[in-house]
């Protein structure tokens, strides 16, 4: 079904090309898109020409027409004037909106279609029959692309996606909740991820621009067969949560770059409170000072190079040291010997994911 609003612009931009005004009703007479207030009187004679055999019909200065959606009476169109010229403007807006009708419904069909593909309710054999008679190619590279923004329930983001993509596009634009838009993206033989994160960058530019806050997208991996949509969709999904558990900072995140990340965020909350209390006795990274938690991701972000990590925090080499063997003293691990760095690494890692997962609880 054609939404209300798309049939407002819908007569609105004809109505500036023909000069002619146009009202579109139920067939219980009434308005559900008018280019003229006055036309709201026009609800009760367009119920009574509803149940007449006539297809259109001049009434009271103003031109009638019945639009059908698979010889089923949708709507009535009322063309405002007198005239061939109405008449005939009302048989192009009429047919217009039957075509409407027609890929509004197919592209419904599609989108049910992809929805059902990317929750794993479809049978094998469906997804190829329904595949086939929808007129989807079932053998080309597709990846799965998550939007969120901070604007999670504002509907138009569907909307917006759908114009941003453009009816000719080849790329599916569904929602399976409220909180996202899922682009299962159509692609060329020679995209790579590369080209995956162009398009993600502008796609998170153009909703920027549209006032979108907080814009997040993630992707999975890139399938060959329609059948591996929904597990490029999964991984998406597992790649925005954790994105924004180690990936903060970032607007765009790749299943693929996850990491250890992904192995972290699979492991029990349990597991990860023994573990944390194994290798800092009880303690928590929290309970240590700003200066210390500094240092110690400085240090990791210079690839545990003590001249280059002093000279950027602007401190002596020996006071970088003294900061290192502190922290030796009170852990029992030194950065500097790289099993211990992996560990501590790993340490601070499944703080962040408990922090995260404990939020959800509140």
């Amino acid at each position: 079904m054609i939404s209300n609003q798309i049939l407002q612009n819908t007569i609105e931009g004809l109505k500036a090309i023909a000069r002619v005004e146009l009202c579109v009703v139920d067939i219980d007479g009434k308005a559900v898109a008018m280019t003229a207030d006055e036309m709201e009187n026009c609800g009760k004679p367009a119920a009574e020409f509803a149940k007449s055999p006539a297809d259109s019909q001049e009434i009271q200065g103003y031109q009638y027409f019945k639009i059908f959606d698979e010889q089923q009476l949708e709507y009535i169109l009322i063309a405002g004037g007198v005239g061939e010229d109405v008449y005939m403007v009302g048989k192009m807006v009429a047919f217009q909106i039957q075509n409407l009708l027609v890929a509004y419904k197919e592209r419904f069909d599609k989108d049910n279609f992809i929805k059902n593909l990317l929750l794993d309710n479809l049978l094998l054999v469906d997804i190829y029959s329904r595949a086939k008679k929808l007129h989807i190619q079932t053998d080309v590279k597709r990846v799965a692309l998550i939007i969120e923004t901070g604007n999670a329930k504002d509907s138009n983001i569907l909307e917006m996606m759908r114009t941003y993509f453009g009816s000719n596009s080849k790329d599916f634009i569904t929602a399976v909740d409220e909180n996202n838009v899922i682009v299962v993206k159509d692609l060329s033989e020679s995209d790579s991820a590369k080209e995956i994160d162009k398009a993600a960058d502008s796609i998170v530019a153009f909703l920027e621009k549209e006032n979108m806050k907080e814009v997040r997208i993630a992707y999975g991996t890139v399938v060959n067969e329609i059948k591996d949509v929904s597990r490029s969709y999964k991984e998406a999904k597992m790649a925005l949560d954790v994105g924004k558990i180690f990936f903060g900072e970032r607007d765009v995140i790749a299943y693929s770059e996850l990491g250890i990340g992904r192995l972290i965020y699979q492991l029990p909350i349990p597991l990860c409170k023994m573990f944390i209390k194994e290798i800092f006795d009880g303690k928590s990274p929290d309970d240590f000072d700003e200066e210390t938690l500094i240092t110690i991701n400085k240090f990791f972000e210079n690839s545990l190079n003590v001249s280059e990590t002093s000279r950027q925090l602007f401190i002596h080499r020996n006071t970088l040291v003294y900061r290192l063997d502190k922290l030796q003293k009170s852990t029992g691990l030194d950065l500097r010997v790289f099993e211990d760095a992996i560990t501590f690494k790993i340490a601070l890692m499944v703080v962040k994911y408990m922090k995260y997962m404990e939020s959800f609880e509140y």
